[in-house]
């Protein structure tokens, strides 16, 4: 489903990505983790093309990641990213945020797109505040919202860049819930994110990275219990005891 191999990637002379290579297949859940800085989220945002890699290759559903317009707008048909900081259009209501791409960049009629968006607020419990603008809404309500958006399109994969970071604590749980049905449902997903016992919960399999390497790639429970190296198994440790 999702494939890089050897893929590096600069900021200028700073390396941020070094030759990883992943595998996700389809209805996987792969957690993407390690320290701030690590290059994370600077790894899936290659896999929908907002950054562009300088050597290796990724490709998606079959389909090689170019910096192509055209290329650019068929994948992210396939591929919905849900961001820290929601990204929803504030001028528009709830519903038209669901409804705007199925009908403009798929070309669903206007009927079809509405019945979907509002199956998908059903789904996250956001169905009441259809007619709410997102300015009016709280932020884990927002950010329920943001995934329903990213189902939309009917993508083939789900991508999240740490999706509670921005959210109160007592708010994390409403999102991470509206996830882990989605890994229940074989949804493709990759997540990165700082929620551990989260990932414990729905990961299919783990990444560790730092400095832009990944150092682990395990099935969940192995990296929670033995991971190989030993700098993943400080970091479960430290997260394990706090």
């Amino acid at each position: 489903m999702i494939s890089f191999q050897s893929v590096s990637k600069w900021y200028g002379q700073h390396k941020v990505l070094s030759d990883c290579s992943l595998t996700v297949e389809k209805g996987e859940v792969v957690v993407v983790c390690g320290p701030s800085g690590s290059g994370k989220s600077t790894l899936i945002r290659c896999i929908n093309g907002l950054e562009e890699i300088q050597q290796g290759v990724i490709t998606v559903d079959g389909c090689k990641v170019t910096p192509k317009q055209k290329d650019l707008l068929l994948l992210r048909r396939k591929v919905s990213m849900v961001f820290q900081s929601f990204e929803l259009y504030p001028h528009k209501k709830v519903i038209d945020n669901l409804t705007l791409a199925p009908v403009v960049a798929l070309g669903k009629s206007k009927s079809d797109a509405l019945r979907r968006a509002l199956e998908l607020l059903e789904s996250v419990g956001m169905a009441a505040f259809a007619d709410r603008w997102p300015g009016n809404l709280s932020g884990g309500q927002q950010q329920r919202v943001a995934i329903a958006r990213a189902l939309a399109g009917d993508p083939v994969a789900v991508l999240f860049d740490e999706p509670t970071s921005a959210l109160d604590p007592e708010m994390i749980n409403e999102v991470l819930d509206v996830i882990a049905k989605l890994a229940q449902a074989k949804m493709t997903m990759v997540i990165v994110t700082h929620e551990m016992g989260f990932a414990r919960r729905v990961a299919d399999r783990i990444v560790f990275m730092e400095n832009g390497v990944i150092i682990e790639d395990t099935p969940a429970e192995t990296f929670f219990r033995a991971p190989t190296s030993e700098r993943a198994a400080k970091f479960v440790e430290k997260i394990l005891t706090h």
